[in-house]
């Protein structure tokens, strides 16, 4: 049907002047802007859920982009093989942000802090660093209220926020440690160790963050508890007395395991290889593919400080590999 020409009423013009006006208008040369001002990014610093009758809360400390993976991971490999590894991944060859999660466990009757994060002088100090203080209040607690804190290690990222202002910022807590992590580095051993080295600032930190609280501080042997439900698992390697740390109520059950991994890919993904802060580079990575091997076949949740935030996932067997699983709905059923 052929068209006529089309003649305008009331109506179609009324129509298209309200079209008109509602419509954003450009000018020529113009820049349009938006109503909200741009905010960046923005993360939650907790995560919390249950575990039987156990609540556990994840808390962030740290957030800061860093060179790597390499060398912290596969310091025995080439750069290239490490950054390949990121590419086919998904992920930046050359940048990382590792997760720095202590995690709190409330049974009910006690409520235990597994690490302290970096304070204000471990790896990563304040602004972009050491906020576990900080972050206690709005995820719910006081610091008053930690009645255990345990340490899985004595390095600066784990240990550095026991003290604030020289003070112990956990003033009614008790402390635990394993018993071989405190004899070494109370030894004075690492006093030998390149004074630029992360061993020898960590024996010198631990005389000041660690040793003064010695008359608070009980001293684990591996497999043993710190309270009903916790018990050490012996991962040694990373230094000489670290520990995992095994969680279970009614049945539920969480793996704690410290610094078995710094990146939740290539760890995992190469086990066999050295991770540049391991103090005993064959023994870490023996330890490694036991414990993700436990966590793989035993199909429990993993708390993994240094992996991405909230730091909480499962372990999948990948051939003779392992892979990651980060996290979505299966602890809030």
């Amino acid at each position: 049907m052929p068209l006529g020409r089309i003649t305008p009423n009331r109506r179609t013009l009324l129509g298209s002047a309200a079209a008109l006006l509602a419509a954003p208008v450009l000018l020529k040369g113009a820049t349009a802007e938006a109503k909200a001002p741009l905010l960046g990014p923005q993360a939650t610093t907790f995560y919390r859920f249950r575990l039987g009758e156990f609540e556990i809360t994840n808390i962030l400390d740290a957030s800061v982009m860093i060179d790597g993976p390499w060398p912290i991971v596969g310091e025995d490999r080439p750069a290239a093989e490490v950054e390949q590894l990121m590419q086919a991944n998904l992920l930046p060859p050359k940048r990382f942000r590792p997760g720095f999660t202590p995690t709190l466990v409330n049974t009910g009757s006690q409520l235990i802090l597994f690490d302290t994060g970096n304070g204000e002088a471990g790896f990563v100090p304040p602004p972009v660093g050491g906020w576990l203080a900080k972050a206690l209040g709005p995820a719910g607690f006081t610091p008053e209220q930690v009645d255990v804190v345990v340490l899985t290690h004595a390095h600066p990222d784990h240990m550095g926020g026991l003290l604030t202002g020289g003070k112990p910022a956990f003033p009614n807590a008790r402390y635990v440690i394993g018993e071989k992590e405190y004899a070494y580095w109370k030894s004075g051993t690492s006093d030998s160790a390149p004074k630029d080295s992360n061993t020898y600032k960590s024996g010198q930190m631990f005389r000041t963050y660690v040793q003064p609280l010695s008359e608070s501080m009980s001293f684990l042997k591996s497999e043993g508890e710190v309270a009903t439900g916790i018990r050490a698992v012996e991962a040694h390697g990373h230094t000489p007395g670290h520990l995992a740390f095994h969680i279970e109520s009614n049945g539920k059950r969480l793996l704690l395991w410290g610094d078995c991994a710094h990146h939740e890919v290539a760890s995992l993904a190469k086990p066999e290889w050295h991770a540049l802060f391991d103090m005993d580079k064959e023994q870490g990575a023996a330890t490694r593919k036991r414990i993700y091997d436990m966590a793989a076949t035993e199909r429990i949740a993993v708390a993994a400080y240094h992996t991405s935030f909230p730091s909480v996932g499962f372990v999948e067997r990948d051939g003779t590999a392992y892979r990651w699983l980060p996290v979505t709905y299966q602890l809030e059923l």
